[in-house]
């Protein structure tokens, strides 16, 4: 399990949704499911863990337990399946948002740039787009938009028309055809510069931007009154969706008003300032680094 991926922020992150023994939990992203393991030690009897995942690998790290159900599905769609269970209403709802080390570290994925392989990057591998796709299909001004907006590529519309250009005589089909382009417009260092780029594409691919804004206001919908929504970011992109609405309760940015001009909370964080990594975790775990943790109470 710990060869799949390293939980990090575990013990903070399940400090911040301060179990009820008897209550109702849901891991979002299970992964190798460290996160689920240290909840389920918190449940009674009549506790229970309800965990997504839409990468069917995860299946193989399920946690034979009576309190405990792994469901294969994207998190966008976790109210959908609660109700499939029976389920109204949550104590608590954790997300990792990050990419597991699994992911990253098996070549036949496409995930990372440090293998040669096909572009692939789906979490879901039923799904039918892949990243070789989006680099063939979309047009320039689209590719300029996606490198600037989810990779923060300072030659964003540089680098999308080199690779409309090379798709004119060749599909770009491997991460090492792709880093071959990348390589001849790098700006900063190198290893920056093409992790901005493959979290672009990672996160067109897998449409995670609009999956989370889903997350979150599917996740409220069903939270109790001082249910907790903890939640671990690893770039500033989905961090500012998080911070957002867990300080107005929109995806906007801005606060929800009534007819007088007063501002409708749904929230009380319950932590002042974000949450990172310990020193000793950041030395042990390198990927823990740009983890930040936001924690929000349902009012």
């Amino acid at each position: 399990m710990s060869a799949y991926h390293v939980s990090v922020l575990l013990n903070e992150s399940i400090e911040a949704l301060s179990v009820n023994p008897d209550g109702v939990y849901v891991d979002a992203t299970f992964g190798a499911g460290g996160h689920s393991r240290s909840i389920i030690q918190k449940l009674s009897v009549k506790g229970h863990l309800y965990a997504f995942d839409q990468d069917e690998d995860a299946q193989e790290n399920r946690i034979e337990d009576d309190r405990f159900s792994l469901i294969q599905s994207n998190f966008r769609y976790l109210k959908r399946f609660l109700r499939l269970e029976g389920v109204r209403e949550v104590d608590g709802i954790l997300a990792d948002l990050g990419v597991s080390s699994h992911q990253l570290d098996t070549p036949e994925r496409g995930f990372s740039y440090r293998f040669d392989a096909a572009l692939d990057m789906r979490m879901n591998p039923e799904t039918e787009r892949t990243a070789a796709d989006v680099l063939r299909e979309e047009e320039e001004s689209y590719l300029t938009s996606m490198f600037s907006q989810y990779g923060e590529v300072r030659n964003a519309r540089t680098l999308a028309s080199a690779l409309v250009k090379t798709r004119k005589s060749a599909d770009i089909r491997t991460t090492f055809g792709l880093n071959a382009i990348l390589d001849k417009h790098v700006i900063g260092p190198r290893q920056k510069y093409f992790s901005q780029v493959y979290q672009a594409l990672r996160m067109e691919v897998n449409d995670e931007i609009s999956a989370l804004e889903e997350l979150l206001t599917e996740g409220s919908s069903i939270l109790k009154p001082e249910g907790r929504f903890a939640v671990i970011t690893f770039h500033s992109i989905e961090d500012r969706v998080v911070k957002n609405f867990f300080r107005y309760g929109t995806l906007t940015g801005e606060p929800d008003k009534d007819e007088f001009g007063n501002i409708r909370k749904m929230f009380r964080k319950e932590k002042d300032n974000v949450i990172t990594a310990s020193a000793e975790e950041q030395r042990e775990n390198g990927r823990s680094r740009s983890a930040k943790l936001r924690v929000a109470v349902k009012l």
